[in-house]
């Protein structure tokens, strides 16, 4: 379920700044964002792992803060990433 070295890799070059920006906040969101497909896909074969549930919720909490942040900084770069990842507002 983790994420592979190389979807990580173009996630960063797709969403940061450079290669190495992995501490923005449309990279973390982007990063988020794929391990909750992830988990929301286990979870539909997998009704009843309570584990893996309690993490998507953390996960869904964590990117929802990024996203208040981004929101709260700077709309335009808020709109723009919420439309390349498909998020609802």
């Amino acid at each position: 379920m983790a994420l592979t070295k190389e979807k990580t890799a173009a996630l960063i070059k797709k969403f940061g700044k450079d290669a190495k920006d992995t501490g923005s906040a449309e990279v973390q969101i982007a990063l988020l964002t794929e391990r909750i497909k992830d988990l929301t896909a286990h979870l539909k074969n997998n009704a009843q792992d309570a584990g893996a549930r309690r993490s998507l919720l953390i996960l869904v909490g964590k990117r929802r803060s990024l996203l208040d942040y981004l929101a709260r900084t700077d709309a335009d770069r808020y709109s723009k990433l919420i439309k390349a990842l498909g998020i609802r507002k």
